[in-house]
């Protein structure tokens, strides 16, 4: 993968809304991946540090779906916003708007892409679980981490099917607005 980069971050995290909307989301969990050394991190609600486990700087390029809604998790967590941001959502609906695609979504992404999913049945069951809130059980907890990393191995399988269609200067330009 070409990308100028020191790590490149695959990132999906997991929330509920608290109170009233437009509250910041508390996070639940986040997953996050390093392409470049194969680190991965799991991290559950009371394991978040006062940084995330990786460099924020603009040596690091952080990849996600829909990347206000991580934005928003590291927010809620007093985190620095990376200064690089890839949003595969932005990118994706830049290169098929106005074309049909099975959805706006992640698994729509995948799909169109012929790249394997996770089942909707599925993943409604874990938003539901989540959105629960808690307690969970440990079981509860692990289903919920899978889920997310889950989302993060999708990101694995669909950046490279991506990236000969992203004009990266500009999808940067995207991802900052998606961060901001």
């Amino acid at each position: 993968m070409l990308l100028p980069y020191r790590s490149i971050i695959l990132c999906d995290t997991e929330f509920e809304f608290g109170g009233v909307n437009g509250n910041r989301p508390r996070p639940v969990c986040a997953v996050f991946k390093d392409l470049v050394t194969g680190q991965e991190w799991r991290l559950f609600r009371g394991e978040f540090d006062e940084r995330p486990p990786f460099d924020t700087g603009p040596d690091t390029l952080l990849v996600a779906f829909y990347a206000s809604a991580e934005i928003g998790t590291f927010l809620a967590l007093d985190w620095p916003t990376p200064v690089r941001i890839l949003d595969l959502f932005a990118e994706f609906r830049n290169l098929t708007n106005g074309l049909p695609v099975p959805s706006n979504k992640l698994i729509g992404a995948l799909e169109y892409f012929g790249l394997d999913t996770i089942g909707a049945v599925y993943k409604q069951n874990m938003i539901d679980l989540i959105l629960r809130g808690p307690p969970w059980t440990e079981e509860e907890r692990q289903a919920i981490l899978d889920y997310c990393a889950g989302d993060v191995y999708a990101l694995e399988r669909l950046l490279p099917v991506m990236l000969p269609h992203i004009d990266l200067p500009r999808a940067l330009l995207r991802g900052r607005y998606m961060g901001n």
